[in-house]
């Protein structure tokens, strides 16, 4: 009986020291500052942060978890707009709003984490550098907490750093895919030849070979296409402004065969392990290219690609592959709307 006694005096004293360290030693809330910059205009930037819908796709609080289920409420974008989510994994869950905005400055989130009444603030300030750099600044202010809590606050700044580190990644390939599309739609130019250097690629999808008779090819393209984006949207779960143009690679002059070989597949930021061994990566190199803009039949492809060879004789260029990104998705019965590049090389 005395040994238990001791035992409790003991536990009682030390529950008094970690209360007494907690009580003079570590605040009961923190406040912290954390600044990036990103390589993208302002309102490109600021459409991810102000639209709830957007900001869990890339935001790594929600994003690295494949079990959380997120409900959003009206209006969805701006003042207002809310979330609630759930983890039954981690059986973490609560809520988050967006309290004020001021469109392209500022924006103040509230979130409720867990059945905690007292939410985490965070006043996200956005700053011009110039027409294509934005400054993001976080003033991040935590609930109080207990004497018997108040050591999550040892960790809480950095794990908040570590969350933002991640998200940038994620934000800026979602910006990088989507600032791409958008400046390829404001560049086209059809039918007129020109000169491009094309960047390093990862791209995931399948090995084909068809029969080129009739439009027996374009049906297989389509097939394949559905194939794969089914696969990238479906398993993957990749959104649209996470991806990039679908392509179809082959030799540049197996049109006259009859049977192409081809890959079809959908570029994605980085390689990822998969396990469905119908589909595999395939590495471009960066290459510079001879690009010529196309829309009409896919047969009527054909007269294109002949112009960026007979270019590439012209200039004694070698030519490698052919690359025909589908600015709008292929589909049965419908023209194609596509860029079509050689890759040419001394």
């Amino acid at each position: 009986m005395r040994f238990f006694k001791i035992i409790a005096v003991i536990v009682v004293l030390l529950i008094g020291a970690y209360a007494a360290s907690m009580y003079y030693f570590v605040d009961e809330s923190k406040e912290f500052t954390i600044e990036k910059e990103v390589n993208y205009p302002i309102e490109k930037v600021f459409n991810q942060f102000n639209n709830l819908q957007n900001f869990t796709r890339w935001n790594n609080f929600f994003s690295s978890s494949k079990t959380i289920t997120i409900d959003y409420y009206s209006p969805y974008e701006g003042q207002g707009s809310a979330i609630s989510y759930n983890d039954p994994k981690s059986e973490d869950g609560g809520e988050m709003f967006i309290r004020y905005e001021n469109p392209n400055k500022t924006l103040r989130y509230q979130l409720f984490e867990d059945e905690d009444e007292n939410p985490t603030l965070i006043d996200v300030k956005f700053t011009v550098v110039s027409a294509e750099k934005t400054k993001i600044k976080w003033f991040v202010h935590t609930p109080k907490l207990s004497l018997l809590s108040r050591a999550q606050n040892f960790w809480t700044e950095d794990k908040f750093a570590e969350n933002i580190d991640k998200s940038m990644l994620n934000l800026k390939n979602v910006l990088g895919n989507k600032v791409e599309k958008d400046n390829q739609l404001a560049a086209i130019k059809y039918d007129s030849l020109m000169v491009e250097k094309e960047e390093e690629k990862m791209i995931l999808g399948v090995n084909v070979s068809a029969s080129n008779k009739k439009d027996a090819l374009y049906k297989n393209i389509v097939m394949n296409y559905n194939k794969v984006n089914n696969f990238v949207s479906m398993d993957l779960g990749k959104k649209n402004d996470e991806v990039g143009y679908p392509v179809l690679i082959t030799d540049a002059d197996n049109f006259k065969d009859n049977e192409v070989s081809y890959f079809f597949g959908i570029p994605l930021s980085k390689k990822i392990g998969i396990s469905d061994n119908n589909f595999s990566f395939r590495s471009v190199s960066p290459t510079e290219n001879y690009v010529i803009y196309y829309k009409g039949s896919y047969a009527g492809r054909v007269k294109a690609i002949q112009q960026l060879m007979q270019k590439a004789k012209k200039d004694e260029m070698r030519y490698g592959d052919v690359y025909q990104m589908f600015i709008e998705s292929p589909a049965e019965g419908q023209d194609v709307n596509m860029k079509i590049s050689l890759s040419v090389y001394r």
